[in-house]
């Protein structure tokens, strides 16, 4: 977490020439909240859409998740820092994170709301200014098994 280095993390695969959205989805995780020293848990949705054929071993967008969750957080920024790792190492035509947690620190304390669930995102490039591709992006996150 806190002294893990992120450089190597998202090392581009040499050679590829894939074009088109790559979405990893409901990556479970747990964090620490910044504020509380209480856990959050929930899932990731993590996509990007590689330029110039960038792309990365999908255990790797599961391990940047690992890594950045595993450091005292708050979940907006944890949702930033995953989207733009993305754009700065693989420098795609875009990349969308969307995650879903519950904090205990409001289940427990506080309003005692257990259930409640928080919603973040970080839109980038592509997904920002293409409405047809976040949408595609949506429904491909609710679509089932």
């Amino acid at each position: 977490g806190l002294n893990t280095p992120t450089e190597e993390i998202l090392k581009p695969i040499e050679g590829e020439t894939h074009d088109e959205m790559v979405l990893l989805k409901d990556i479970p995780f747990y964090s620490i909240c910044e504020h509380h020293l209480l856990p959050f848990i929930g899932k990731a949705h993590v996509a990007y859409v590689p330029s110039k054929g960038k792309i990365v071993g999908l255990s790797k967008l599961a391990r940047a998740v690992e890594i950045f969750a595993k450091r005292p957080q708050v979940q907006e920024r944890l949702t930033a820092q995953l989207a733009d790792m993305i754009m700065d190492k693989l420098k795609p035509k875009g990349a969308m994170v969307i995650v879903d947690a519950e904090h205990l620190c409001m289940s427990m304390r506080g309003v005692k709301k257990p259930g409640t669930k928080t919603v973040t995102s970080a839109v980038r490039g592509i997904f920002r200014t293409k409405e047809s591709t976040r949408m595609e992006l949506l429904e491909l996150i609710k679509r089932g098994d």
